[in-house]
């Protein structure tokens, strides 16, 4: 049995393999790559004799699967997993497991440090300080009171309802499923569009949200609203949201998540677009979320061996 570890998770490398020895077993072989590689030539060479094989976050299509004889398990190191070919898998029958739960502390964390820094223009002040300014045309608004909308009622956005609560805010929820959570109001898209301050996305990339907060369901939210994507960027269309914020449609953004991943392309739309913080994809990324990623990837790769799998995705 060969499990091969495609790329580093975070965590230092001699410690990775050994979370990772600790958990399958000293007769379980372990392949280690220190560097992230996401051609289809190097993925090829790296996965081509394992059985199973561990990756975060870049695209592992059946061009390369198709060239792993042995493959039978995918652990992938993310919450989301629409970049591993999920079809071919199935028809391979290979098992694919993620890493749900991970980020929820960290992905929520940065919800509200994108949102604080719109509302209390951090950005800005830190800038007028630095030229010797004052606060003159830097004073937003507080949290408290505000109506704050979260789109996915997922193990994050409801991390996300709480701490709003903490905040003195009025929350209200979209959801596929309506939930019974205490202080939650759940209500349909274009409901919470209309009536949010704040809007927060934690939805799933799939067919059906692919572009789910396009020209016109942007044209529904207030004009003081901000809007934080730390979910998938595709789920947002980027032109759209660059010409409401340059055209002063809506109040501002908060972007963790793009098309790609970064870096961004300069001519990306949001690079130069109004009242807009811009992350590199760093929400799910803490300390403490890699090294509890990696205990994570080590359960599921100890289950998988014991023949129960765990976290399997459809």
């Amino acid at each position: 049995m060969k499990i091969t570890i495609l790329e580093p998770l975070g965590v230092p490398g001699d410690t990775l393999v050994h979370m990772m020895q600790e958990a399958v077993g000293a007769d379980v072989e372990i392949q280690y790559y220190d560097t992230r590689k996401e051609d289809t030539e190097t993925l090829i060479e790296r996965s081509r004799d394992a059985d199973a094989v561990v990756l975060s976050n870049f695209k592992y299509p059946r061009q390369v699967m198709e060239h792993c004889p042995k493959l039978k398990y995918i652990c992938v190191a993310f919450t989301g997993y629409d970049h591993v070919d999920m079809d071919y898998c199935r028809q391979r029958g290979i098992q694919v497991s993620n890493c749900a739960g991970y980020s929820t502390a960290a992905v929520a964390d940065l919800v509200f440090g994108l949102l604080i820094g719109l509302y209390r223009n951090i950005i800005p002040c830190n800038e007028a300080v630095r030229r010797a300014g004052t606060k003159a045309g830097l004073v937003g608004p507080e949290l408290e009171g505000k109506k704050f909308g979260i789109i996915g009622a997922g193990a994050i956005g409801l991390r996300v309802a709480k701490i709003a609560q903490a905040f003195g805010c009025e929350v209200y929820a979209h959801s596929r499923t309506v939930k019974q959570v205490d202080g939650v109001m759940f209500t349909d898209l274009d409901v919470l569009l209309k009536t949010c301050d704040i809007v927060s996305l934690h939805v799933p990339q799939n067919a059906s949200t692919v572009g789910m907060i396009g020209k016109e369901k942007i044209a529904l939210m207030k004009t003081n609203a901000v809007l934080i994507n730390t979910a998938r960027g595709p789920i947002v269309d980027s032109a759209a949201l660059a010409e409401a914020l340059n055209n002063g449609k809506i109040a501002g953004a908060g972007i963790d998540v793009f098309e790609k991943e970064p870096p961004i392309d300069p001519s990306h739309p949001l690079i130069g677009a109004k009242n807009c913080i811009l992350t590199p994809h760093v929400g799910f990324a803490t300390f403490e979320s890699m090294y509890k990623r990696a205990e994570i990837v080590g359960s599921n790769l100890k289950s998988y061996l014991e023949g129960h799998p765990e976290n399997l995705v459809k």
